[in-house]
């Protein structure tokens, strides 16, 4: 179980390795991304909150990337965290997930990426449930359920 102290450990020294990589050219994903899709999974942008049903949907299921289709998320670690994103406890893997610090807009927080195709997915908190106590706040049109 991945614990607040190893999201700053591979913050700050290195993510886990890959299963594989998946490498396009910027291109090559406006050809396949909406431009929604392209602005937050490419461009590092946010979707409005409480703008996708997927908050509310909490039927079993897998969530994956969207640009890449690896697998991220089990549905059995997703929660109602109230902040209008998508949020859940546990990636699928350890290495599913990629670390980096934001600065960005005067905070300091950890944005979360697919390790596999670099898309931003949002940011993780160390405020969630029990065990983990982490928050994977995860904007929606970065992941695709798969049933």
């Amino acid at each position: 179980m991945i614990k607040w102290a190893d999201v700053i450990h591979f913050t700050n020294k290195g993510n886990p390795t890959p299963d594989k990589r998946v490498e396009k050219t910027e291109e090559e994903w406006k050809q396949i991304l909406t431009p929604e899709e392209y602005q937050v999974t490419r461009l590092k942008g946010t979707e409005r909150s409480f703008s996708s049903e997927m908050c509310s949907l909490f039927d079993p299921g897998i969530y994956e990337c969207k640009c890449c289709g690896t697998v991220l998320f089990d549905a059995s670690e997703k929660f109602e965290s109230g902040t209008g994103w998508p949020s859940f406890t546990q990636p699928i893997k350890e290495n599913a997930i990629g670390y980096h610090a934001d600065k960005s807009y005067g905070m300091i927080r950890v944005e979360v990426v697919c390790n596999v195709c670099d898309a931003h997915l949002g940011h993780v908190f160390p405020d969630g449930p029990p065990p983990s106590g982490l928050r994977y706040c995860i904007n929606a049109v970065s992941l695709s359920k798969v049933k």
